[in-house]
Formats: structure tokens, sequence, C-alpha cells
């Protein structure tokens, strides 16, 4: 099987992981016909992972830093999702918690790493 620089990544490992996560809370939007939001949430969650792997592949750090940049403002974006899918009741305070810790958590892992990426050049 081929391997991908991506793949050994822990911020790419942990935007996969999560967005099982928020695929689930996707399906359980749909559940009541919102349809837009669903899909909205998938596609900036899944943004995270795919921005991440893109950007492993640029030929400079400082490319792949700019992608790590979009990957983090994906996070950014689903959280905000998350917050209006509790508005909305989608999913209780418990879930809304732990969604947005995970968030803040690869949002800083991402920046860390960025920050390594920019010291070398």
């Amino acid at each position: 099987m081929a391997h991908f620089r991506f793949m050994d990544l822990e911020i790419w490992k942990e935007a996969i992981d999560l967005n099982d996560q928020l695929y689930d809370l996707a399906e359980k939007i749909e559940k009541s016909k919102q349809f837009r939001l669903a899909e909205q949430l998938r596609g900036a969650s899944l943004s995270i992972s795919n921005n991440i792997a893109e950007g492993s592949g640029s030929f400079s750090d400082k490319d792949f830093a700019n992608f790590l940049n979009f990957a983090r403002r994906s996070v950014f974006e689903t959280a905000n999702i998350t917050l209006v899918s509790h508005n909305r009741k989608f999913i209780g305070k418990n879930e809304l918690g732990i969604i947005l810790t995970r968030l803040d958590t690869l949002s800083r892992k991402i920046t860390n790493f960025r920050k390594a990426l920019i010291n070398k050049l």
C-alpha cells in the first residue's frame, strides 16, 4: 500500500478521528431535515484534514505552512457550525464541550506545527 507523508502526522490523525465524530453529528442534524447545516459541518471538518494532507505534498515548508493556516481556519469554521448546532438543540452542552475542547486542542497543535515549520525557514 502506498504511504503518504501526511499519514504520519499526529495532527492529521487527530483531524481524521475528530471528523468521524463530526460526521456522526451531521447525520443527527440531517434527521431534522437541516441538510445544509449538516453539509456545511461535513465540509468544514473534512477541510481540516484535507488541507493538512494537501499541504504535506508541498515542495516548500512555506507553502505547507500556508495550508496549515487554511486547516486552522477550518477548525474555527467547524467550531462555529458546532455552536450553531448546539443553539439549534442538535447537541447538548456536554457534547458541545467535548467537541470544542477537541477542536481547540487540534487548533493549538496545528499552530505549533506551523510555527516549527516557519522557524526552520
